[in-house]
């Protein structure tokens, strides 16, 4: 029998004594895409003001060496909902409109551990696990969904395209659904329907929280902003003073208050954990429409820093001490198994990658990273490993700035560069700009071999996709 039916059973025998479960936490995942780690005020943002996100900050906890398993948005989203790298899965890229492919239904996703402990469980945004019918949230543990099923700009109207007539962009690209639970109620999303996204979204997920505020409950709401193109809502167009990207973060950041406010009017913000991250670095290649990775090298789609590290937030009073920072590495595969440790749930049977990292979020002291290295592909290529100060880079080829980057929607040419075996000291070099190879041998010789043991690892324990 397949655990996720296993899981179902449970959930049915435990409901009546789990939903009332006082010391169950709520957990809101606000996830965001493409979004830079200097795009928030507290990491460095300039032209616009995140107030909402600041004083989460403040409130809680700043993790300033936090990361993604891949710089892509459906690699990125597996792994954050299933604790796997995703090249264990098979699940690489960002699947588009009709994909062969989609997230295996024998998966254990985050909603389907916490429906087992009697969790109501609701996504609101880009899904981006696959767009076919059986692997869309609602048949993954949510019992509501309401959103995209990939990026905003796997559509005819992007700007790369807008020019064609409408019937040679439709071969390119179909129309853009909407879709509530499996159904698609809205086939031909419409600009003016994008500029509503991030409204729609937050309005859905605070009617979420009021719905479920009397049990526990998790929110996963995943903006498709700032992925381009990039849309905002009338009440926050030119309020910046960085164009349309910065009044786009701003409406986001004003997101993010409105769920922290609503927690609080329920009562219910002392008994809520709450985490704000993003799938990758910026698409640095659209220029003033794209973000920025501050003092890190390169953005989205590479395994450099500015790729897979990203700005990350969490808050809750009480159990999160306020105002602190966290420098040790973590991961969004930490994610799962820390909220199956605070909420009684039990992990999958089957081997999943991160570990509980709740000593690192409470700000235990001498509390360490539960990982010997994090690791970094892009494709199916091992490309970087982390372990404490050190990045060592493979060699391997990358995607870099040709030119000038785009502007106005209309992204700069890419050129590939080439990098060789490197190594970085990432706390006094954080823009990876000396390599140290040359004099850290032992150390070279150290990442290399946990780099040869992880290969073998992911090619041992490779679990496939669902091929529709």
């Amino acid at each position: 029998m397949r655990l996720q039916a296993l899981i179902l059973i449970a959930m049915t025998l435990a409901t009546h004594t789990l939903c009332a479960d006082a010391a169950s936490p709520n957990v809101v995942i606000i996830f965001t895409d493409d979004q830079g780690y200097g795009d928030i005020g507290c990491f460095g943002a300039k032209g616009y003001k995140t107030p909402n996100l600041d004083r989460m900050a403040k409130q809680g906890r700043k993790f300033t060496d936090f990361y993604v398993a891949q710089a892509v948005c459906g690699a990125s989203r597996v792994a954050l909902l299933t604790g796997c790298y995703p090249n264990r899965l098979g699940m690489f890229g960002a699947p588009g409109p009709n994909a062969k492919h989609g997230i295996h239904p024998d998966e254990i996703l985050i909603p389907e551990l916490l429906k087992a402990r009697g969790y109501a469980t609701g996504m609101f945004g880009k899904w981006h696990l696959g767009d076919h019918r059986t692997s869309l949230p609602i048949h993954h543990g949510f019992d509501e969904y309401y959103g995209l099923p990939y990026s905003n700009d796997m559509w005819p109207h992007h700007p790369g395209v807008r020019h064609l007539p409408l019937e040679q962009r439709l071969k390119r690209w179909p129309h853009l659904p909407m879709i509530e639970g499996d159904k698609v109620i809205d086939a031909e999303v419409t600009p003016a329907e994008q500029a509503r996204l991030t409204t729609d979204y937050t309005e859905r997920a605070l009617k979420f929280i009021a719905k479920n505020k009397e049990n526990p409950f998790f929110l996963y709401l995943a903006h498709s902003m700032p992925h381009v193109p990039l849309f905002v809502s009338d009440s926050n167009r030119g309020k910046s003073r960085a164009g349309l990207y910065g009044d786009v973060m701003q409406e986001i950041d004003w997101s993010v208050g409105q769920v922290l406010a609503a927690l609080r009017e329920h009562g219910i913000s002392e008994s809520t954990l709450v985490i704000f991250t993003t799938d990758n670095g910026p698409w640095l290649s659209y220029g003033n429409h794209a973000g920025s990775a501050g003092p890190l090298r390169e953005g989205k789609a590479t395994s450099w820093e500015g790729g897979v590290r990203v700005p990350c937030i969490m808050q809750w009073p009480g159990k999160i001490p306020a105002g602190s920072i966290c420098s040790t590495p973590a991961m969004t595969i930490d994610i799962l198994p820390t909220i199956a440790r605070l909420t009684g749930s039990g992990l999958p049977e089957h081997k999943i990658d991160g570990k509980d990292i709740w000593p690192l979020i409470a700000g235990e002291k001498k509390a360490k990273s539960p990982h010997e290295a994090y690791y970094f592909y892009w494709g199916k290529e091992l490309q970087a490993v982390r372990r404490d100060r050190w990045s060592m880079h493979l060699p391997h080829s990358y995607r870099s700035l040709r030119d000038a980057p785009g502007n106005d929607g209309t992204p700069g040419a890419y050129l590939q560069k080439k990098t060789g075996q490197t190594l970085f000291d990432l706390e006094e070099d954080i823009g990876q700009r000396t390599d140290l190879s040359g004099t850290r041998k032992a150390i070279v010789a150290e990442l290399t071999k946990l780099a040869e043991a992880h290969r073998k690892y992911v090619q041992e324990n490779r679990r496939e996709p669902a091929h529709h």
